[in-house]
């Protein structure tokens, strides 16, 4: 889910009876952003914590990934099926039913969600935001802060 006041999908209206197409979505002023959720299990212990979280414990993580740009001449901002590849390659595959500590010296949410984000741009993605979700009512969520043009800078 994205903060309140994020791009979300725009379309520049056509003239009546006109059918939107990906070319009559798009101006140089409107972006789009798509949301993709995964979930994974993976467990960890954090040996500073005062408190159980100190123990070897499990969570059954979510990972929202939204990536933000113009719409190309197919009218989407991304593949869904590109974004799921990626996703699963770069980040879900290498922590999924993995002890978290074998990966990381502090496997805390904030960190994996850096981690996380630097995977996925490395892997060419353009992030606008990325949640991941601890347990159901606790997450970290990170946002890109500057230009919110795609990756060609339109």
């Amino acid at each position: 889910m994205l903060a309140v006041g994020s791009p979300v999908a725009a379309v520049t209206p056509a003239p009546t009876g006109t059918p939107v197409t990906a070319t009559t979505a798009t101006t140089a002023t409107t972006a789009a952003t798509i949301t993709v959720s995964f979930r994974f299990e993976a467990a960890h212990h954090l040996a500073w914590h005062p408190g159980k979280c100190r123990n070897a414990h499990g969570h059954s993580y979510r990972l929202e990934v939204s990536v933000e740009g113009p719409l190309d001449e197919h009218g989407v901002v991304a593949d869904f099926d590109a974004v799921k590849a990626a996703v699963d390659e770069a980040v879900v595959a290498r922590w999924d039913h993995r002890d978290l500590n074998d990966l990381f010296d502090n496997p805390t949410a904030e960190l994996l969600a850096h981690d996380a984000w630097e995977r996925l741009t490395g892997a060419g993605l353009h992030l606008s935001a990325l949640r991941l979700w601890e347990t159901a009512d606790a997450s970290v969520e990170l946002r890109r802060v500057g230009p919110t043009a795609g990756p060609s800078g339109a």
